[in-house]
């Protein structure tokens, strides 16, 4: 008798254990890009709790999954070029797609990119720009170029995206190179182009660059579309370009690590995403370009006429994706530490 009470007692206790690791997602995403209230809703209509942790940059995102215990993490969202990387050494699994029954929803011009051809390990979640955006109230001039920003009298007026290849990218561009260029000689260039503008830029900021041009601390930003936007409805003189040398542009995907282990809530969370009234929400909160079918029947006119937010597939497709360059990716690091 006392032998089945511990076996039952066994029993128990694993069962338990089975439930707690159903019930859980644990989630790596960028910071700033689902509400909060979008999480309470899915832990709500599943009983699944959510474990949301955040980065800044996709190489922190790659840090923080290459030094985490593998299972650490269920879902990630790297952009393109991340995507491809992560492929390459192993670290995110391939999708099974039957189990998602919103996948219809994805608009199929943002499908069959060269960093995934096939979408086999990820899917599109948004996707996003890089603007030049302005402040009007302030600066009476015109500008339409990177190099217009070298002028000695926005001393102190620029907030930057604080990201390697995105800044490194825009001084390459201003010189009439490819964003991702590798040769030594043109990135010397591009690091002389940024020791140049150094003295005009205020701040790096990827988590909230908006902030700085909503209280005017900057006249000037390079920064996320979502985040233009965002700017734009608090400050009205705000105007945005896309700078005649070129603009960088990257999709972010949901994507599964290798050994995941909650891989059902993984694609749960996913399919539930894919809602086009779900996305709606996240858009408009986080006014990236929507690459869903759906929810384009529910966004706001607001969003629809605001050229930061509401790009067009054609102008999006005029943009240059930042590539994976492996080990190249040392000249870049290089150039950086002598810009910050």
């Amino acid at each position: 008798m006392k032998k089945i009470i511990i076996f039952i007692f066994l029993l128990l206790i694993l069962s338990g254990c089975t439930t707690s690791k159903e019930n859980v997602v644990n989630i790596l995403n960028w910071s700033s890009y689902i509400p909060d209230e979008v999480i309470r809703d899915f832990e709500e209509k599943y009983g699944i709790k959510v474990n949301y942790s955040t980065y800044s940059s996709n190489e922190e995102c790659l840090a923080k999954l290459s030094s985490a215990k593998e299972g650490t993490y269920d879902l990630i969202f790297p952009s393109d070029y991340m995507v491809e990387l992560m492929i390459k050494r192993n670290l995110i699994q391939k999708l099974d797609k039957s189990r998602l029954t919103n996948l219809e929803n994805i608009n199929y011009n943002y499908l069959n990119y060269n960093y995934d051809y096939y979408n086999e390990y990820s899917l599109p979640f948004l996707a996003a720009s890089v603007v030049l955006i302005y402040d009007t109230s302030k600066i009476d001039e015109t500008i339409t170029s990177y190099n217009d920003l070298l002028d000695d009298k926005y001393k102190g007026e620029i907030v930057l995206i604080d990201d390697q290849r995105i800044v490194i990218g825009m001084a390459l561009m201003a010189l009439g190179y490819d964003m991702n260029d590798t040769d030594v000689n043109h990135l010397e260039e591009a690091k002389n182009w940024l020791l140049e503008l150094k003295d005009n830029i205020k701040a790096f900021d990827s988590d909230s660059p908006k902030t700085f041009m909503i209280s005017k601390e900057t006249s000037i930003g390079v920064i996320w579309n979502a985040e233009a936007a965002l700017a734009m409805k608090q400050n009205p003189n705000l105007k945005v370009v896309y700078p005649t040398e070129g603009f960088s542009v990257s999709i972010d995907n949901f994507a599964i690590p290798k050994g995941a282990k909650n891989i059902d809530n993984a694609y749960l969370f996913i399919d539930y995403i894919l809602d086009g009234k779900v996305m709606q929400k996240i858009i408009e909160d986080y006014p990236y370009k929507n690459v869903n079918f759906e929810t384009q029947n529910y966004l706001s006119i607001d969003y629809l006429n605001n050229d930061a937010s509401n790009i067009s597939d054609i102008k999006f497709n005029t943009g240059s994706f930042v590539k994976n360059i492996d080990e190249k990716i040392e000249l870049y690091d290089k150039v950086w530490a002598e810009i910050k």
